[in-house]
């Protein structure tokens, strides 16, 4: 939902403002998203808010339940851009996995997404409904929401102010209320953005894709190096760490023959240095790129390696493979040519 359109409504129509504090907590807390269940506002004010601004801004089209429980989402916006969310089980907690962009301009070569290419920004109330959306499936089956992550379409940074936005409505604790320190922002290594988010007073956790320990394997998986090298990527970990005095959670996909060496295990915990970050091995799932996962042996010899050297690991596996829900797999055709459609539009009129 757009709630600054709806206050601004209300306050056009010359409504208490106290109207859009109820609203606003009708969708974070109680997770409505019908006008009509909203029954301590007048029949014909949910009338007319139904009429001129929907509470979803995403129309949900499919919903999907893997072997493991994990649940997938697909959307599309109400400019035909397609978007997809993710609720994860982890034992007893339920993770959810939200998209930032339709589509990704990154290209890294290991994730579908990538192959989408760019949509469009998710405006902030896109972003949040998604996690408000899986919280009311998960709600109907007597499980809550624990952790979200800004890790599902899109490159985070390269949509900062949204996400920030989506952010503090999903902390909010007049709203949804869950804590900063269970939302995580991943990204592909966009300096500007790791730099700005150093500087929040929101303490969000910093989540760093790498999956390469040198600038020369990095540019051939994540084109996105060539812009900010491995050298100036630290240095910004370092001043986030300085101003934060908070952990880097470091994503390292394992590919097998690629990127998993006990060489490139000694180079990784060099250029970590030690504390201050902690590493997440990450299984690969297919995604039609070409790659293979690590085989188990491979994985721990590679988690042991930094455990020597004084890098904490863990092993992250997958969820939601069956249906194309894990790690690096969401991927919805229709992201460029609704861009393309957009812009001839646009030129048109």
């Amino acid at each position: 939902m757009d709630f600054n359109k709806v206050q601004g409504l209300l306050e056009e129509w010359g409504e208490p403002r106290y109207r859009g504090s109820q609203v606003y907590r009708a969708a974070t807390r109680q997770l409505e998203f019908d006008y009509r269940e909203l029954t301590d506002l007048p029949l014909g004010l949910r009338s007319r808010l139904a009429e001129a601004e929907p509470m979803l801004e995403l129309e949900r089209h499919e919903l999907q339940t893997a072997a493991d429980g994990t649940l997938k989402a697909r959307f599309e916006t109400r400019d035909g851009f397609p978007v997809e969310a993710v609720a994860m089980r982890h034992r007893n907690r339920r993770t959810v996995c939200v998209s930032s962009q339709s589509g990704c301009p990154l290209a890294c070569t290991f994730c579908a997404t990538g192959s989408m290419g760019l949509g469009r920004n998710l405006r902030a109330g896109e972003i949040a409904e998604q996690v408000l959306v899986m919280a009311r499936l998960l709600r109907d089956q007597d499980e809550k929401v624990q952790n979200v992550v800004m890790m599902g379409m899109g490159e985070p940074f390269l949509n900062y102010d949204a996400v920030l936005a989506a952010c503090r409505t999903i902390n909010d604790p007049d709203g949804f209320g869950l804590g900063a320190r269970q939302i995580a922002i991943s990204t592909a290594g966009w300096i500007p953005g790791i730099d700005r988010l150093a500087e929040e007073q929101l303490q969000v956790k910093l989540a760093l894709s790498l999956h390469a320990p040198t600038d020369r394997l990095r540019e051939t998986l994540m084109p996105v190096n060539r812009r900010y090298p491995l050298a100036d990527l630290m240095a910004a970990c370092r001043r986030y760490r300085e101003k934060t005095s908070r952990r880097i959670f470091v994503e390292y996909l394992l590919l097998d023959g690629v990127n998993d060496s006990n060489r490139e295990a000694e180079q990784l915990a060099g250029l970590l240095g030690g504390g201050g970050f902690h590493v997440n091995l990450i299984a690969y799932n297919p995604t039609g790129a070409g790659y293979t996962a690590s085989p188990p042996e491979r994985v721990a010899a590679f988690a042991q390696a930094l455990a020597v050297r004084g890098v904490k690991a863990s092993y992250r596996r997958s969820h939601g493979g069956d249906i194309a829900a894990a790690c690096g797999q969401l991927a919805v055709e229709g992201a460029r040519e609704q861009r393309r459609k957009r812009r001839r539009l646009l030129h048109a009129g």
